[in-house]
């Protein structure tokens, strides 16, 4: 008999029990069914190392998911990238994890590099330093030298970490799964998929190949950019445990004074940082999740060094045109359109009240009425707008919510560079970009094709349904008769109308499209009459190709059907 899954991990569950409870997480405890493993005559009253801070609180947060190690302070880094599911206050709190890890032991980390190279690390390294550069919650970050003289950075997987991992995910599946049913409103934030969610995420980060492929996918995307630059990777010395990268040397991108002392054009830098992340986002459709100051530098001759490809996501084409809906509502300031873009990029469940989140979007709208959006301060909109989602408990796709994230740390390290920058300058040939791709003829004809490819899925459905009608015909459910003259013209007419909602499809894209591309964008305002005329002639050309289609099916004899009743 196969244990209970509270029973697998008994001891794990008391230390997960004990340390939330420490920190006045009592009542997750509670709801999640940790109640029983919580030692008796602990209380949230024994919460530690936060003075000052409120019992159960952000700050206890963080420091509870630093107590309980590995896969918890990723799992607070990557709910510190999703506003739409985390209050800003924690946030910000849960940010401050990215740093926190405490380092292991030397001895340990040259262990791994022997087990993984199958040498010593100064056989493999002509140099490698004992003392660690940084320490991650999965990795450890060490110099080295190659025999060529290269210097390197070689990040190695912790010791101990994946068995950690793997208990850890399994104990969260298990208690989102649990909680999910006795707290609903878990059950409308899919729970048990985000956790699932990021088991993936967290499985591919243990993979240091996978980090090894994302770095060079960077580099390829922006090849031939001066502005940036991504590390080489040294595949010799790279194994699922062990990554070496050349070593970026720089300033960090937010030490003002530093890059002020270095004569940085930090205006330019502030400009530079944000188009890297517009381009990874509006144009390459994979973009690094985890774009914080701490993985930028500024080198000598201002070019921007990114590293740590761990965390990525990917926007597909389905994606990219939600999010350009939404961009294109904020544009317009159309309310409606926005509310509409918000419930169709929701991954749960519909909309109780829907005149309440027309109202709540309109009163959003409302903070930047009248203000031109180069003006707009992206990261307070950004946040406003989550508050809206969070309140409607609208479930936004991870990469989508990560984007979010991205503009508002954006916009914040762009203040800091240069006081005058505004994020939505940066944004603006991005969008109106994604806005003509939108209503390109190329867009029209694949929205066509989709509606093609839905028409066959229902034939494809068809014989299914005859049986379906058969078997309830056998068993004498019922007696229709029908003359197939009485069906030739409903036959005619139905083709009548289809060519006509066809044509109206063809016809409400075009305009649409016209009046979008040419409210958006000035340049477009001169091209207004010539961009109609030829819409209204191609119309025209439809509309005679109809009529001569429909000519060819008058002349043809109309006995489609035989004549007499049908007894079905």
């Amino acid at each position: 008999m196969a244990p209970s899954p509270w029973t697998a991990h008994t001891r794990r569950y008391r230390e997960i029990a004990d340390v939330l409870a420490r920190h006045g997480l009592s009542q997750v405890l509670e709801r999640a069914g940790f109640a029983r493993f919580i030692p008796r005559g602990r209380s949230a009253a024994d919460g530690k190392g936060a003075p000052g801070a409120p019992i159960g609180g952000p700050v206890h947060v963080r420091l509870a998911l630093e107590e309980l190690g590995p896969t918890f302070m990723k799992l607070g880094q990557i709910l510190s990238t999703r506003p739409d599911l985390v209050p800003e206050a924690y946030q910000l709190e849960l940010a401050k994890l990215q740093d926190a890890a405490p380092p292991v032991p030397a001895e340990a980390i040259l262990g791994v590099v022997r087990e993984e190279l199958g040498e010593d690390a100064l056989t493999a390294f002509t140099e490698f330093d004992d003392a660690p550069l940084a320490s991650a919650s999965i990795g450890q970050v060490h110099g080295a030298r190659l025999a060529d003289g290269t210097k390197v950075v070689v990040k190695v997987r912790k010791p101990g970490a994946v068995e950690r991992i793997r208990e850890d995910l399994e104990i969260l599946r298990n208690v989102a799964a649990t909680a999910s049913r006795a707290w609903p409103v878990l059950e409308d934030y899919n729970v048990v998929g985000l956790v699932a969610e990021f088991s993936r995420t967290l499985t591919k980060e243990l993979d240091y190949l996978e980090e090894g492929r994302n770095a060079e996918r960077f580099a390829a995307n922006f090849a031939g950019d001066t502005r940036y630059r991504f590390p080489r990777v040294f595949w010799h010395t790279t194994t699922s445990r062990v990554l070496t990268l050349e070593f970026m040397e720089g300033i960090k991108v937010n030490d003002v004074t530093a890059l002020d002392a270095a004569g940085i054009d930090r205006r330019a830098l502030a400009d530079h940082a944000a188009g890297a992340l517009a381009q990874m986002i509006f144009e390459d459709g994979f973009f690094h999740a985890d774009p914080h100051p701490g993985n930028m530098f500024v080198e000598p001759d201002g070019r921007i060094s990114i590293i740590d490809f761990g965390m990525v996501g990917e926007i597909n084409d389905d994606l990219r045109g939600q999010l350009g809906h939404l961009l294109i509502a904020l544009a317009r300031k159309d309310a409606r359109r926005l509310a509409r873009a918000l419930e169709s990029m929701s991954l749960g469940g519909p909309v109780t009240d829907r005149a309440r989140l027309a109202a709540d979007v309109a009163e959003f709208i409302q903070l930047y009425d009248g203000v031109d959006l180069a003006d707009v301060n992206v990261a307070r909109l950004a946040q406003k707008l989550l508050g809206v989602v969070r309140n409607h408990r609208l479930l936004m796709p991870a990469e989508a919510a990560i984007v979010i994230k991205m503009m508002v740390m954006a916009e914040g390290l762009g203040r800091v560079l240069d006081p005058g920058f505004r994020l939505s300058r940066v944004l603006e040939p991005h969008v109106r970009r994604l806005l003509l791709e939108q209503y390109s003829p190329a867009a029209i004809v694949r929205g066509l094709k989709a509606a093609g490819l839905t028409a066959l899925d229902l034939a494809a459905d068809v014989p299914d349904l005859i049986d379906s009608l058969n078997r309830v015909l056998e068993s004498g459910g019922f007696e229709v008769h029908l003359r197939a003259a009485e069906l030739e013209p409903l036959v005619a007419r139905a083709e009548r109308i289809g060519n006509k909602v066809l044509a109206g499809v063809i016809a409400a894209a075009f305009i649409r499209g016209v009046g979008e591309v040419v409210a958006s964008d000035r340049r477009w305002q001169g091209l207004r009459e010539p961009l109609v005329r030829t819409g209204m002639a191609a119309l025209g050309g439809l509309g005679g190709y109809f009529a001569v289609t429909a000519l060819s099916r008058r002349r043809r004899p109309r006995r489609l059907l035989p004549r007499g009743p049908l007894s079905l």
